[in-house]
C-alpha cells in the first residue's frame, strides 16, 4: 500500500511520519509530475484552504486530484483538508463547513471526545473548522459541544482536528482499513 499526501503546505511531514510508524509507505504530492505515481489513497493535511486551492489550480492538481476522489480514490482530510473536500471547494462530500469556527491561533485547543469505530482519542483543534451541515450519505463519526468533527462518506473520511500532532495512531490506522476495504 502506497499513500499520497498532498504537500502544498500545512503538517504533511507529520502525517508520513505517522503512516511510517504504522508500516505504511507514502510519497509527497508538490505538482502534477508527483500526483502521477501509483497510489492507494490520498491525505490532504492542515492548512491554509485558500492558499492551498490556489496552488492546487496552479501546479494543475485540481481536476486530477478531483476526479480520482469522486472515481473512489479513498481520500483524508484533515482540518483545511476537510474544508478542501467540501461543497465550495473540490466537490467531493456532501458537507458544509464553518471555517476558522473555534476562532483565530488563540482559540486553538486540546480535548477527548469519542470516535465512532475508534472510541476516545485525543484531538488538537488549531483553527479549526466544524461541518454545520451533511447531506446524504455522510456518516457523523464524531461531535465535540454539538458541532461535527469528523465525518465520513463513501471513502471520504475527514476531521476538523489533527491526529497527526498525536501519539495516536488510530485515525490513521482507520483510513488504512478504508483503503484496504476499498482495494478488495
Amino acid at each position: 500500500m502506497r499513500i499520497a499526501i498532498l504537500a502544498l503546505q500545512g503538517a504533511f511531514a507529520e502525517h508520513q511520519q505517522m503512516l511510517q510508524s504504522i508500516g505504511i509507505d507514502s510519497f509527497l504530492v508538490r505538482n502534477i509530475d508527483d500526483w502521477q505515481q501509483e497510489k492507494d489513497g490520498l491525505i490532504i493535511p492542515g492548512g491554509e484552504s485558500t492558499a492551498m486551492m490556489r496552488i492546487i489550480r496552479d501546479e494543475g492538481l485540481f481536476s486530477p486530484v478531483r476526479d480520482a476522489i469522486v472515481a473512489g480514490l479513498p481520500v483524508f482530510g484533515t482540518c483545511a483538508g476537510l474544508i478542501m473536500l467540501d461543497k465550495e471547494h473540490l466537490d467531493t462530500m456532501d458537507i458544509t463547513v464553518k471555517r476558522n469556527a473555534y476562532g483565530r491561533q488563540l482559540g486553538s485547543f486540546h480535548t477527548v471526545h469519542d470516535m465512532k469505530g475508534i472510541g476516545e482519542i485525543p484531538m488538537t483543534f488549531i483553527r479549526a473548522p466544524y461541518i454545520t451541515a451533511t447531506g446524504d450519505g455522510v456518516e457523523v463519526l464524531a461531535e465535540v459541544d454539538g458541532h461535527i468533527v469528523a465525518a465520513r462518506q463513501d471513502n471520504q473520511i475527514v476531521t476538523a482536528f489533527h491526529p497527526e500532532l498525536t501519539d495516536d495512531t488510530r485515525v490513521h490506522e482507520l483510513f488504512v482499513n478504508l483503503i484496504t476495504q476499498s482495494i478488495e
